[in-house]
C-alpha cells in the first residue's frame, strides 16, 4: 500500500472530502487537516526545519516516536504527513476500537512484509496509553527486530501509561497547546480557503467573536475550527458576506464570553482578586475567582504556579501541607488537563484559603536578600567548609565542626553565619498553626546557646 493510499484508509474523512460534492458535508476540522509539513501549523520545536523528525520525515528514515500532548495540537495530523510522505506500509487504528485480534493481525503481516519485501511497516497507534500492558507488549517484539516503526500518539504521560519498554525504545516528542496567534493562523486559513474551507461563503469574524473563539479552544486547534463552523451556520447572508458576531459563537457554543483579557488589565485584577481572596481566608470567593479564570480559558498552569506561591507566601510553616497539596494540583494540571484538572485546582485553593497565616517564611527570605545586597559578603566560615575532597583537611575546611547529631536532642550550639553578615533576625515564626511549635523550639535552641548548650530537660529533644 502506497504512503497516499494507506492515509487515506486511516482518514477516510479526507478520502471522502477529495470526492467532490462530499465536500462540505465533512466537519470543517477533518477538511482543513494540513497535509504537508509546510502547512503543519505550531510545534517549531519539533518538527521546524531543521529539527530531528523532521528531517526523519523528509528521508523517510523514521524510527519508533510517541507523540504526548493535548488534544487538538497536530499529533494525528502528523501521523496524516508521514504516511503521505513514506514509501514503508503505512498501519493505523485506534486503540479505542482495535483490540488483540487486530494487533495479531497487524504484526504477523509486518513480519511477513519484512520477509518477503524487505519492507518496513509504520504503525500509528491513536490513544496508545488505551491500550493495557499486555497488549503494548505485544508490539515489543517486532518493534525490537525492526519489523515495525511504532507511531503512538497520547494525551496522557507515557512515562506513566506506556510499557517501560516501548518507552525506552522510542523518542518522546512533547506538544505544546498551540498559542493564541496559532489557532487564530489556522482559524484565518479556514476563513480564506474557498475549497477546504469557508472561502466561498465570504464569512468574517468580528474581533469580540474571534476572540472569544480563541478562549473556547484554549490551544485545541480543532475546537476552534469546530466553533467557527458551528457560528457560520447560523449566520445569515447579507450584501454578500456573512458577519459571525459574539452572540453567535456564544450561541453555537453555548458558552458565555466572559469580559477577560489575558494580555491586560482584566488578567490582572481577576488573579489579584483570587490571591487576596486566599489570603484573607474566603474559599468561597476563591473558588469564584478561580471558576471565573478557568471558563475564561485561562493557562491553568499560571493559575497553578500562582497557587503554589500562594502557599509558600501566605501559608507557609504554619500548615507545611499547603505547599504539598499546592505542588500537587500543579501537576495534576499537567498529568490530567482541563477539564478534570480544575477539581485539584479547586481542592488546593480551597485548602489554602482555609489554612492557618503566615508570611514569616516569605519576610525571611527578603530581610536575608536585602543583607545580601546590602552588606559585605564574607567567605564561607572554615569550619562549614566541604572537606570531603584531597586536600580538604590540609587547608584546614571542616576544622571545628560539631556534629549536631551528637548533641542532646539532635542539637549542638555553634556559628553558622560568617561574623557581621546578619542585621536582624530573618525568620521570626507566628503563633500560627504548626509554626507555634516551630517557634518553641527554635526558642529552647536559643536558650541553649547563650547557656552553653545545656537542656533543661537533660539529654531529651526539645519540643
Amino acid at each position: 500500500m502506497r504512503g497516499d493510499e494507506a492515509a487515506d484508509s486511516l482518514f477516510p474523512e479526507e478520502r471522502e472530502a477529495a470526492q467532490g460534492a462530499e465536500t462540505r458535508a465533512m466537519p470543517l476540522a477533518a477538511r482543513m487537516r494540513p497535509q504537508t509539513l509546510e502547512e503543519f501549523v505550531g510545534q517549531n520545536q519539533i518538527v521546524g526545519p531543521g529539527t530531528y523528525l523532521r528531517q526523519a520525515i523528509e528521508r523517510d528514515e523514521l524510527s519508533s516516536i510517541i507523540l504526548y500532548g493535548p488534544a487538538g495540537t497536530g499529533k494525528s495530523t502528523l501521523a496524516h504527513i508521514i504516511a503521505r510522505r513514506t514509501k514503508a506500509h503505512f498501519e493505523g487504528y485506534s486503540a479505542v476500537t482495535s483490540g488483540v485480534a487486530d494487533i495479531r493481525r497487524v504484526t504477523r503481516q509486518a513480519a511477513e512484509r519484512v520477509r518477503a519485501q524487505g519492507r518496513k511497516t509504520i504503525l500509528f497507534v491513536d490513544e496508545i496509553h488505551r491500550f493495557n500492558k499486555a497488549q503494548q507488549d505485544a508490539f515489543l517484539p517486532f518493534v525490537e527486530d525492526g519489523a515495525i516503526v511504532l507511531v503512538g500518539s497520547t494525551t496522557e504521560n507515557p512515562y506513566f501509561e506506556i510499557n517501560a519498554p516501548l518507552v525506552s525504545r522510542s523518542r518522546i516528542f512533547v506538544f505544546e497547546p498551540l498559542t493564541a496567534e496559532q489557532v487564530g493562523a489556522i482559524v484565518a486559513r479556514a476563513l480564506a480557503d474557498e475549497e477546504r474551507g469557508l472561502g466561498k461563503l465570504a464569512v468574517e469574524l468580528t474581533a469580540e467573536a474571534q476572540e472569544h473563539i480563541l478562549n473556547l479552544a484554549n490551544g485545541d486547534a480543532r475546537a476552534a475550527l469546530n466553533a467557527l463552523e458551528a457560528a457560520a451556520q447560523r449566520a445569515r447572508e447579507q450584501d454578500g458576506r456573512r458577519i459571525i458576531t459574539l452572540e453567535m459563537v456564544e450561541d453555537a457554543a453555548q458558552r458565555r464570553a466572559l469580559k477577560y483579557d489575558k494580555a491586560g488589565d482584566t488578567h490582572y485584577d481577576v488573579i489579584s482578586a483570587y490571591i487576596k481572596s486566599m489570603r484573607g481566608g474566603d474559599p468561597d470567593a476563591a473558588l469564584y475567582w478561580l471558576a471565573r479564570m478557568i471558563s475564561a480559558g485561562e493557562d491553568p498552569r499560571f493559575i497553578a504556579r500562582r497557587l503554589v506561591i500562594q502557599a509558600a507566601e501566605d501559608v507557609g510553616n504554619a500548615d507545611p501541607m499547603a505547599l504539598v497539596l499546592a505542588t500537587a494540583a500543579a501537576h495534576a494540571v499537567d498529568y490530567v488537563g482541563l477539564p478534570e484538572a480544575q477539581i485539584p485546582l479547586a481542592q488546593a485553593t480551597a485548602y489554602v484559603a482555609a489554612a492557618p497565616k503566615s508570611n514569616a517564611s516569605y519576610l525571611g527570605i527578603a530581610r536575608a536578600m536585602d543583607d545580601v545586597r546590602n552588606r559585605t559578603v564574607p567567605p564561607v566560615p572554615r569550619h562549614l567548609r566541604d572537606a570531603n575532597y584531597p586536600g580538604a583537611k590540609d587547608l584546614g575546611h571542616g576544622d571545628g565542626y560539631q556534629y549536631p547529631h551528637d548533641g542532646p536532642g539532635h542539637f549542638l550550639p555553634q556559628q553558622y553565619l560568617p561574623e557581621g553578615t546578619k542585621s536582624r533576625r530573618y525568620y521570626e515564626p507566628t503563633e500560627q498553626g504548626y509554626e507555634k511549635k516551630i517557634k518553641a523550639r527554635l526558642a529552647e535552641w536559643d536558650r541553649r546557646r547563650r547557656s552553653g548548650g545545656r537542656s533543661d530537660q537533660g539529654e531529651s529533644a526539645a519540643p
